[in-house]
This record gives structure tokens, sequence and C-alpha cells, in this order.
């Protein structure tokens, strides 16, 4: 796919991401992440001129001097995006295959980071060893993302699903995906799950990262997902080459139940709901 075809199908994702996501607002992320703010950095000696209201009134009364609080702005927010491919993506509903919904979302994270002057990087996983794209936002961010999937063949040259890729996806080991995880968790960056959870085989051990305030976890489901008997949805080999099957997947309801992450169902408006998710 050479750059004018890679802006065409852009620009086809963008036109279906703002048609389907009326929602769309820039105060999205600052809301709902660590927005930019003020952050207090040291005291200094007052002086005419300084703004009287950041005096530290208790501090000066200890002393012959009056004291003000400084301040630096926060960085802006680093999201870190992990995308879960595995073969049940190309499922879905009505020509609406998970994957589809999945970057068209990973899409709309692009263009709101671009209006909160933020970054996003996308951790790859099931396409080889694990992937992870430089920091980029608006436009630019996308147009990579989605030549990257490109030249992994996740994506076809019209910037449709690679149906035949399915058959290739290997999931990495669980275990790899945790540490990044956690690693990203404890550096205080916002962390970003998506995925249909079907290639997790514990989703106990793996539900534990849901409860940290920077984690978010969206899982993309189609409707015959919930059918426990449907043998092409069962059957998956995981990163360690243990086969799994939906009606393992079928005992995360209690997690949802406490909300320890969102689903979002294909046959659904998926985009808005990922908006008012994050309201």
């Amino acid at each position: 796919m050479n750059l004018k075809e890679i802006q065409k199908v852009v620009g086809m994702i963008q036109t279906h991401v703002f048609r389907n996501s009326n929602s769309y607002t820039s105060g999205i992320l600052k809301s709902h992440f660590r927005g930019s703010g003020l952050q207090f950095k040291e005291h200094q000696v007052y002086v005419p001129g300084d703004d009287v209201r950041f005096i530290d009134w208790k501090l000066s009364a200890k002393s012959s001097q009056a004291f003000v609080k400084t301040f630096e702005e926060e960085r802006n927010v680093e999201i870190f995006i992990c995308v879960d491919l595995t073969p049940t993506l190309y499922y879905g509903h009505n020509r609406i295959s998970k994957l589809q919904a999945m970057i068209e979302t990973v899409a709309l994270f692009y263009l709101l980071a671009k209006e909160t002057q933020d970054l996003v990087r996308v951790v790859l996983w099931g396409a080889g060893e694990e992937v992870i794209l430089p920091a980029k936002k608006g436009h630019e961010g996308l147009v990579f993302f989605i030549a990257h999937l490109e030249r992994l063949g996740i994506l076809k040259e019209d910037g449709t699903p690679n149906f035949e890729m399915q058959f290739k996806l290997r999931p990495i080991e669980e275990k790899k995906k945790i540490i990044r995880i956690k690693t990203l968790l404890a550096r205080r960056k916002e962390v970003i799950y998506l995925g249909d959870l079907s290639a997790i085989e514990s989703i106990e051990d793996f539900s534990k990262l849901f409860s940290f305030k920077n984690m978010n976890c969206f899982r993309f489901y189609s409707p015959v997902d919930k059918l426990t008997k449907s043998p092409f949805f069962m059957k998956i080999k995981t990163g360690s080459g243990k086969v799994i099957s939906g009606e393992v997947q079928i005992q995360d309801q209690e997690l949802l139940k406490k909300q320890r992450y969102k689903e979002i169902g294909v046959h659904e408006r998926y985009l808005e709901k990922v908006v008012r998710e994050l309201m």
C-alpha cells in the first residue's frame, strides 16, 4: 500500500469515526485520564509582582519573609493501547468484525489525542513478537498505525481485514502480556486493553490488573460469542500451545458484574459506547 492509498483508507476510517461517535469531544481524555494541570514545584521568596494568590501564609507566618508556591505544568498524558490480536477477532456481525471495531477505536484515540495534545503508543500482540509503535497523535499517528497493520498483513490494501491472516496469528505468552502491563502501570502510564479475551488462559490472573485506576479494559464481542456451542469461536490455541474453549470464557461474567472491564458489542454503535464509558 503506497502513501496515497494509505491516506485514502485513513480518510475512510476518520469519516466513519466522526459519523459514528457523535459524542466526540476533546474533553473526553482530559476528564477521564490524568490531564494537564499545575503541579507544585517549590517555594520561593515573594517579590513584588508575584501572584498573591499563591502566597503560602502558613510558611510565611513562621518567617520574616513571605513565600509563594511555584508550579510547573504537568506533562501531557501518554496513553498505551494494548491491541491483543487473536484469530477470533475476524468474526463479527453484519460485515463488521471485532478487528474492524478495534481498529476504529484506536483511530478514535489518535484523533482525540490530537485535540488534547496527548500521545498514543500502540502495543501489538499476536503478529509475531511484541511490537510497540512510536508515540504519535492525530492523523499522523493514524497513518502510521494503518500502514504498520498493512505491512503485517493484518489489513489488505483497501483497508479491510485480511481474513487469511487469522490462520497465521499466534498469541504471545500471557505472562509477557501481564509483565508489560504491570511495567506500564508501575510507570503511571494510562493503559487501555483492547481485545476479545479469547486467548487469555487465566482470566482471574489477568483481571487483577483491571483494578488499577489507570487501567482500562474493553472487551469486544459479537452476538455469536455469547453462544457457548459455536465451534469456530470455541477452539483457539494460546501462546503456550494450550487449546482453550469459549466455555471457559463464559465464566468471566462475574468480572463483568464487578465492572472490571467494559463490553463493547460490534452490533451496537460501538464507538459511541466507548466514548460513553470514558465520560
